[in-house]
């Protein structure tokens, strides 16, 4: 049973479908791992390091005609054309129902598992990628906040003077938005927190800050845990009760995303206007529209004297610990999908597993 592991060609892209120390698990479990060559070099992982872990090095071409392909970002044209006919694809799609690559990769007979359709549940906590991409997502954003407003986050005080905390705001207590709130916390700042569902204000207050309370006459809860759509009444409330909220903000840090939805607007063009000069807005939302309508996929703009963070792969900055979650992921959900036997690992029927029988791409009837 081959494994390939190729070089991420996406553009911005330094992580890496997975890393030494898994790979040398992988190994010891009966698979052969083909590594392309540089592929975790930009994540701080030398090909020499994949060759002692049991990798056997190989070109792109050699990576891609496997058993099983394991990679981060969606596949491209090329991509699909390399792949092995009745393989095993394992990858983020960025899709939400089948699309040309999608079509393609089933017409070869691939068989496709979307690492977004990962099931919210306790046993599949470990191979959430979703989850643990968007931890170091809302940790490096508060990164990026910090670096580009031009006064200090926490409380200072010096011989020349004293410094207030900064207000930061973080919209969208998700994952990436708990630990946003974690580290603008760690790091001093004066946090509020706000999200459409009520449940979410214990842990906004478990974390040291300041849930913002809003009564809009209906919840945002939706399933599994997700925030459902609000309805377009109490969007008009939601964004008329956080105005004068957000224009006190010296920060704010967005990352409210409904899946398969355009990302709500939250934070108006009004409310940039009001905000103090210097201030910064990362909007995590950026590559699904942004929740503000400032926001630039991918650039960083300044509209209004406030600076806008529009970047769209923020786990990318953090390419080696974000490569060692993902691979971490990946190798948790290959234990449940295969049996050892004396011949080598052996494929479960995917269709038996909840796990992987909803990751499973099925062809549009």
């Amino acid at each position: 049973m081959k494994i390939g592991i190729p070089l991420e060609t996406a553009p911005g892209e330094t992580r890496v479908a997975s890393i030494p120390e898994v790979v040398k698990k992988l190994v010891g479990k009966g698979f052969e791992v083909m590594v392309e060559a540089g592929a975790g070099v930009r994540a701080g992982y030398p090909d020499e390091d994949y060759a002692a872990a049991g990798a056997t090095p190989a070109d792109r071409a050699g990576a891609f005609d496997v058993d099983l392909l394991l990679k981060v970002r969606r596949p491209d044209v090329a991509d699909v054309e390399a792949l092995r006919p009745g393989g095993l694809y394992i990858g983020l799609l960025e899709s939400c129902g089948e699309d040309e690559i999608l079509s393609a990769m089933l017409a070869k007979g691939v068989r496709v598992l979307g690492m977004e359709r990962m099931p919210r549940t306790s046993r599949a906590q470990s191979m959430d990628a979703l989850s643990s991409q968007s931890n170091i997502a809302g940790y490096r954003a508060t990164l990026e906040a910090a670096a580009r407003y031009g006064r200090f986050l926490p409380m200072m005080m010096t011989s020349a003077g004293s410094a207030k905390p900064a207000r930061l705001v973080v919209l969208g207590v998700g994952v990436a938005g708990l630990q946003a709130i974690a580290t603008a916390r760690r790091l001093g700042a004066d946090v509020y927190a706000y999200d459409v569902r009520p449940e979410t204000q214990e842990q906004i207050r478990s974390l040291g800050a300041k849930p913002i309370e809003l009564d809009l006459g209906e919840s945002g809860s939706g399933e599994g845990g997700y925030a459902k759509e609000l309805s377009e009444e109490a969007k008009a409330k939601q964004q008329a009760a956080l105005s004068d909220q957000l224009a006190k903000a010296h920060v704010i840090i967005t990352t409210a995303l409904i899946p398969c939805r355009p990302a709500p607007v939250l934070v108006t063009e009004e409310v940039v206007k009001r905000m103090r000069p210097g201030s910064v807005i990362v909007d995590l939302a950026a590559a699904n529209g942004g929740n503000c309508p400032l926001t630039v996929a991918g650039e960083i703009v300044e509209r209004h004297g406030v600076t806008i963070v529009g970047l769209t792969n923020f786990p990318a900055l953090v390419p080696a610990d974000a490569s060692a979650f993902y691979a971490r992921n990946l190798a948790n959900l290959i234990e449940i999908m295969f049996s050892p036997s004396e011949s080598g690992p052996v494929l479960k029927d995917l269709a038996e597993d909840d796990i992987t029988a909803a990751m499973l791409v099925k062809p549009s009837a």
